[in-house]
């Protein structure tokens, strides 16, 4: 069973730069204000919590507008108008022809994400990828967010898979990490060339995007 993160791995998150840019941030923030989002979900997390992340991102926004001086009046549509952007992403160029080929390996495929089954559901019926996948995933159903353990086992005990026979496909070295640790195999997507972080346990495979792991395993 390959187990597919969603936000970024799948998501194309480039146009959220535009919204950015719409609402009076730069559209460099973009990857600050997801980094930040993660980090703070995380810290929750590790004291017990499972928060939405849906909450997370909106009040991530609401602090780095008003930093920017937005009219409090504002912030309020701003928030709206990129979280509404953020649930219309497009997926990844080698999103659809990667998925369509390991689904004809007969591999069963799921997604896993710290965000909403719905956000997942949107990005794959605009792919024209639904059929191509078994169960849509997320953490609010697992006791905390990945990499915690909790959130692995939750994937592995809905679907009656062991931890070894499933793969977890990221672009995020963190995830790959909690992954390894918690028995599932891995790949991580690199699609921007860079090296992998040595503090995080190593990828059991690289790929440079879904069309090349797919070679791989095939």
């Amino acid at each position: 069973m390959v187990v597919f993160d969603v936000n970024e791995t799948l998501s194309d998150m480039s146009p959220l730069a535009d919204s950015f840019e719409r609402v009076g941030l730069g559209g460099d923030e973009v990857e600050a204000w997801f980094a930040g989002v993660l980090r703070d979900g995380f810290a929750l997390t590790s004291v017990g919590a499972n928060p939405s992340f849906a909450d997370v991102a909106s009040e991530s926004l609401r602090v780095r507008l008003g930093a920017h001086r937005t009219a409090p009046g504002e912030i309020d549509a701003a928030v709206e108008g990129v979280m509404t952007a953020f649930g219309h992403l497009p997926v990844h160029a080698d999103v659809v022809e990667g998925v369509r080929a390991l689904r004809a390996f007969g591999l069963r495929l799921v997604t896993l994400s710290n965000g909403s089954t719905g956000v997942a559901e949107g990005l794959l019926a605009r792919a024209g990828l639904t059929d191509a996948f078994e169960r849509l995933l997320s953490v609010e159903g697992a006791p905390a967010w990945k990499p915690h353990p909790s959130s692995y086992a939750h994937a592995l005990s809905t679907c009656q898979v062991s931890a070894g026979e499933a793969l977890l496909v990221a672009v995020h070295p963190w995830d790959i990490d909690g992954a390894t640790r918690a028995g599932l195999r891995t790949a991580w997507l690199n699609r921007n060339g860079t090296s992998y972080p040595s503090y995080f346990t190593a990828p059991d495979i690289e790929a440079p995007d879904l069309v090349a792991l797919a070679r791989i395993l095939g």
